[in-house]
């Protein structure tokens, strides 16, 4: 959690906010840090910030001493992978594969929430923690740009 303000902006959003949403099933969309290596998503001004609360991929974080470029275990546009079998024809590509077992719960993925304009949030996939989030954002008055 404490790595966040060097891969993304957190400036403008209120103490407490990301403390309530991560670690968990919840992805945050930032503007890119200037601390964040410019080979990581170059060309974009925003960045996908997740913490898994997953014990073992984060002390993979702690080994590696930062954050790991990746992506979810799945085509793009495709249903989420629940064990490794799953992403099989993946495995070439990849430069570490972990097996722990078939995940439990469903293959909506994380909640994908755009937090890049202050106080305004935008959900970009609703995926499996869609209502605890918006209820958390908006308790801290954050309000949902696609509302007019």
């Amino acid at each position: 959690m404490s790595d966040i303000e060097a891969i993304g902006d957190t400036s403008h959003l209120p103490d407490g906010l990301l403390d309530s949403l991560l670690p968990g099933p919840v992805t945050v969309v930032l503007n890119r840090s200037r601390k964040l290596n410019g080979a990581l998503n170059p060309g974009n001004a925003n960045v996908a910030v997740r913490v898994p609360d997953d014990l073992f991929i984060r002390s993979v974080a702690k080994v590696f001493d930062g954050p790991i470029a990746l992506t979810s275990a799945n085509t793009s546009s495709q249903p989420s992978t629940l064990n490794v079998e799953e992403f099989k024809h993946m495995w070439p590509l990849l430069g570490a594969v972990f097996e722990g077992g078939t995940m439990e719960g469903s293959r909506k993925g994380s909640t994908v929430v755009d937090l890049s304009v202050p106080y305004h949030y935008s959900i970009l996939r609703e995926g499996s923690a869609l209502s605890a989030t918006v209820l958390k954002l908006t308790s801290y008055g954050i309000v949902n740009s696609n509302i007019k």
